[in-house]
């Protein structure tokens, strides 16, 4: 494989990876209000996410920046193109971060209901505009000649689009739901486990619909096996859940969400942005590439960094692995 394409795929891993851990945590974030009964429960899922979510985020700045450094092209036609909702995606970023951060700082009830209804809209807001996003970069987009986007924020509304923000936001909630599962113990635990069966029937549909369509408009024989691993992945997820399974479900929902990252990255390959006004003015993996020197410096960069990374989110993530309920909140 050349360098570029060894990038392509790299940043494809670090999308995955951000998917599958804030995909959980937007999720929990978005059950605080649909499953939580009151704020003792509130605290619970929160909790669960509290010492891990900024630790996900480190997935979404390393294939931004990778993003930046591998394929410069891309990411200025991508980030001046989708302004708007890239935009938003950051400042919900930035509110979520700060109601962790600032909703125990004072005892009043408003003050701490506020924050928790900023950390829901925060969590439901990005968890569906990536799926946008990401559909518009599949689907393609007005893309002229000189390599800048053409369109408006209008073009971004497609239904493709629209269906993959669905399908983002479904699947990141199921996630999430499971997770809660794993995490919690008591009437909350029992009550994920059941939302978690009604939210997995509703994602498998969803996502399913999206990628047959997204096979049939630009899929190739490559992205099938990624096709087949999220349709079946889903409802498997499903039925472990219903039988007390949940860290086979969460292991099982986690690879749902790979599936349909490497399904869309399959599907996009080997454009990173294909141009819906012409297919000769597309930005792809070889054309929107930096220097063969810069690529190497990176692989050699990463080759150092990523183990160290990895090994040191598994440990937070050994640390924490113990259960929590509603006894485990001080009053």
């Amino acid at each position: 494989m050349h360098l570029p394409d060894v990038w392509f795929a790299a940043i494809a891993f670090l999308w995955t990876g951000y998917f599958f851990l804030e995909g959980f945590d937007f999720g929990v974030g978005f059950l605080t209000r649909l499953l939580a009964r009151d704020r003792a429960e509130r605290r619970v899922l929160i909790n669960t996410i509290g010492p891990v979510w900024d630790g996900n985020e480190v997935w979404l700045l390393s294939a931004v920046g990778a993003t930046f450094a591998a394929f410069p092209d891309w990411y200025a036609t991508l980030l001046s193109g989708f302004y708007l909702p890239v935009l938003l995606i950051l400042v919900c970023l930035i509110i979520r971060g700060v109601a962790f951060e600032y909703r125990a700082k004072r005892p009043e009830e408003s003050w701490q209901h506020r924050w928790e209804l900023a950390l829901f809209t925060t969590s439901l807001l990005p968890a569906f505009l990536w799926g946008l996003l990401f559909g518009n970069i599949v689907r393609g987009v007005p893309i002229g000649a000189d390599k800048n986007y053409a369109g408006d924020l209008l073009d971004l509304l497609t239904p493709y689009a629209l269906l993959g923000g669905l399908v983002t936001l479904a699947l990141f909630t199921f996630h999430g739901a499971v997770f809660t599962a794993l995490k919690t113990v008591g009437d909350i635990r029992v009550r994920a486990t059941r939302l978690a069966t009604t939210l997995g029937t509703v994602t498998t549909a969803l996502t399913a619909t999206f990628l047959i369509w997204t096979q049939l408009h630009t899929g190739s024989t490559a992205s099938l096996p990624a096709l087949a691993l999220a349709v079946l992945a889903l409802p498997a997820a499903v039925l472990l859940n219903a039988a007390g399974r949940e860290g086979w479900s969460f292991a099982l929902s986690g690879v749902a969400i790979a599936g349909t990252t490497a399904m869309l990255f399959l599907a996009l390959f080997p454009d990173v942005m294909p141009s819906s006004l012409n297919p000769d003015w597309s930005l792809t993996v070889e054309g929107a590439a930096s220097s063969p020197y810069t690529l190497e410096i990176m692989t050699w960069c990463a080759g150092i960094a990523t183990p160290l990374v990895l090994l040191y989110q598994g440990w937070t993530y050994w640390v924490f692995r113990k259960r929590i309920g509603t006894q485990h909140i001080a009053n």
